[in-house]
């Protein structure tokens, strides 16, 4: 009787360990099943075409569905879905064509991308291209046309292209949606870097205080959520002057700044400055225009006379707006720091010459004279001169502007 009744126990035991396992393999199973998948990386947004026909291309590391929430025809916003896909954080840019700007932010777990059309247009094809050609990632293509007949180059209104509409109150009309909030772009340069040193002081070199201050201005203007900064250097490396103006331009920069800490003859020299462009050095600037800048193209005869004009004008206008910038950084720092008697410079400096991108540079003391140089290595000291430069910029964009003009 109690080998029975043993023996039915230990089948009981058996049998329940055997639907634990079962359980147990099962929930293995949900929760596998369940596991999200890796998302997908949105890596670039790329435009070209011209106002006729404009292609957009999304680069992305996986395959991904893509799904048009808005083609534009309503109020010119072109509205794309991208579930399971991430970007990076501050994605935008100048249009092209037919695009008139764009962003890419993230709603509900996925990216999305906004499109403000120069034009009437709508989607006329899309589709993914899978790794090929020596391009080893995906792409996805949006086609947006024009109505058919536009010629290219042709600035399209409603009246255009379809028959007078009957009146409508004004009261009722369609709101129109506000500009995307495009940040404005800020280029932050750490002077020297890698094998440039820089001006050596009594306790280091120059290009350490340039890049620690360069970081600190780079943390106080993303806190404002207003800007989008890039670095010319984000670590001790050489990047050599021209390139650092290149940066600035791919970016569509609002401003580029360069940090430095001079040397002066004797260690009594102290205080900061600021340099813009000199008059002198102004055609140099030539060398930093693309074939494919507007200015350029826009004598398609080869008629020199009217590129010259038009690269003076936006070199001037350039200049112009950099000489207002140095005033008011230079009112900005003045508190947190001695300044040089002739504060406000010129000089042909190579970071200076791109025609189309607002510079300065901020040398921001003397690293051979004592107090600067503890100034400037001053956590503290430079945190506040960077809060100044941050104000100062803020002025200069106004506190509440968020929308880039390009």
């Amino acid at each position: 009787m109690l080998g029975r009744v043993g023996q039915a126990m230990a089948v009981g035991r058996g049998r329940a360990l055997l639907a634990a396992l079962v359980a147990g393999l099962g929930l293995a199973v949900v929760a596998v099943s369940h596991a999200a998948p890796d998302p997908v990386s949105l890596l670039k947004v790329r435009l070209g075409g011209d106002s006729a026909e404009t292609r957009v291309v999304l680069d992305l590391d996986k395959s991904a569905s893509v799904k048009v929430v808005s083609d534009g025809s309503a109020d010119r916003r072109l509205v794309v879905m991208m579930p399971g896909v991430k970007a990076a954080e501050g994605l935008q840019g100048a249009g092209r064509g037919l695009v008139k700007a764009w962003v890419v932010d993230e709603v509900q777990g996925q990216a999305r991308l906004q499109m403000d059309l120069a034009a009437d247009a709508k989607v006329k094809r899309r589709f993914l291209l899978p790794p090929a050609d020596g391009v080893e990632h995906y792409r996805y293509v949006i086609d947006v046309a024009a109505p058919a007949g536009t010629p290219a180059g042709a600035t399209l209104t409603k009246a255009a292209v379809s028959s007078p509409a009957p009146a409508v109150r004004a009261d009722f009309a369609q709101a129109k949606k506000p500009p995307l909030p495009l940040k404005k772009v800020v280029v932050i340069d750490a002077g020297h870097g890698g094998k440039d040193v820089g001006a050596t002081g009594s306790k280091g070199y120059e290009k350490d205080i340039n890049l620690a201050a360069a970081q600190a201005l780079k943390e106080r203007l993303e806190k404002t959520g207003r800007y989008k900064v890039v670095m010319t250097r984000n670590s001790d490396v050489y990047i050599p002057l021209e390139t650092r103006v290149r940066i600035a331009q791919r970016a569509s920069a609002d401003l580029f700044i360069s940090l430095h800490s001079d040397s002066g003859p004797n260690s009594n020299l102290k205080g900061a400055s600021v340099y813009t462009l000199s008059d002198q050095a102004s055609r140099r600037s030539a060398q930093f225009v693309s074939k494919d800048d507007w200015f350029m193209k826009a004598s398609l005869a080869g008629d020199q006379g009217v590129r010259d004009i038009l690269f003076d004008l936006t070199q001037r206008a350039t200049r112009n707006r950099s000489a207002i910038f140095a005033q008011t950084l230079l009112s900005s720092i003045e508190g947190e720091a001695p300044l040089l008697r002739r504060s406000h410079r010129d000089a042909g400096l190579v970071v200076l010459l791109a025609p189309d991108v607002p510079a300065v540079l901020l040398e921001m003391g003397f690293v051979n004279n004592p107090e600067d140089e503890a100034r400037l290595r001053d956590p503290a000291s430079r945190g506040r001169l960077m809060a100044a430069v941050a104000e100062a910029i803020d002025t200069h964009f106004g506190h509440n502007l968020k929308v880039a003009a390009r």
